[in-house]
């Protein structure tokens, strides 16, 4: 799969956390870049989150799958920007950045706000380009029809700190350095106004495969809730449920890489006898 010309030149490099990375440009970022890879997948991370958190999926995953990890503005290296809170524009700035990364197979998988931002950006491949990813993973969110109402992005600074003590995923020692406080809480706070104020517009289902995962004890998303994901495709649905939360996935990371690794590998078996028939 040829790197895209269009992208910045991939001999810089930009250091996250102690994670030296290849940068293509400011969107993405490929921790282990796999030109020989037949297929891409695209992580979107969640609500307050930043590229490098699936550094390990990214590691699991490669030289088979080449992962791309977006960078939304307002964060680590992205902190002088400020965040995007509408997940309309969002979707509009991925899709347009993802243009010159969609040249072969791809696929989807999101994390909570994530999810919801990859499902917009799927849309707007199918709807402009008649293109869609081969599947896309959704996970630790209620689907796009039945989305909550929120005030979190209103709270004060102890109200946000709650949050991330609930929901989990935020190592406990940095809700306690103010410093780091004062680095994170901006962009949960721009994240979480985003999918809080988003409003679900009826559009035609996606016709990739949704597969669904969701933690049991998820206090953000019911069976119900998760289930709802099937009214968005008319292609085949699966529902995943794993044992915890809402980062239920720092606890199964294998389970959850063998499930899109065995999921994508099928879609590529299929895509090929499909083109070996054409």
């Amino acid at each position: 799969m040829a790197t895209p010309v269009s992208a910045a030149p991939l001999t810089s490099k930009i250091t996250i956390y102690g994670w030296s990375t290849k940068s293509a440009g400011e969107w993405v970022r490929r921790f282990h870049p796999s030109p020989e890879a037949e297929l891409r997948l695209v992580l979107f991370p969640h609500a307050g989150g930043s590229a490098s958190y699936y550094f390990p999926f990214s590691q699991a995953l490669a030289p088979d799958i080449e992962v791309l990890s977006l960078q939304y503005p307002g964060r680590q290296d992205r902190r002088g920007e400020e965040c995007i809170t509408s997940i309309s524009e969002l979707a509009d700035r991925v899709y347009a950045e993802l243009q010159p990364w969609t040249d072969g197979p791809f696929a989807f998988f999101g994390h909570s706000m994530g999810s919801i931002l990859a499902c917009e950006v799927a849309q707007r491949f199918q709807r402009r380009r008649g293109q869609e990813p081969l599947r896309l993973f959704a996970s630790g969110y209620p689907a796009p029809s039945r989305l909550p109402s929120g005030t979190v992005h209103l709270r004060d600074e102890a109200g946000l700190v709650r949050e991330l003590r609930e929901v989990g995923g935020t190592d406990p020692q940095w809700l306690e350095d103010k410093d780091l406080l004062a680095a994170i809480l901006p962009a949960v706070r721009g994240d979480y106004q985003a999918i809080e104020t988003h409003s679900w517009e009826p559009v035609p289902p996606l016709d990739c495969p949704i597969t669904m995962l969701v933690g049991n004890h998820d206090p953000h998303t019911s069976m119900e809730q998760a289930a709802a994901w099937q009214n968005h495709t008319t292609g085949e649905f699966t529902m995943q449920v794993f044992e915890g939360g809402h980062f239920y996935l720092e606890n199964h990371r294998a389970e959850v890489v063998d499930t899109v690794s065995t999921a994508l590998a099928k879609a590529l078996s299929t895509l090929t006898a499909d083109r070996s028939l054409s």
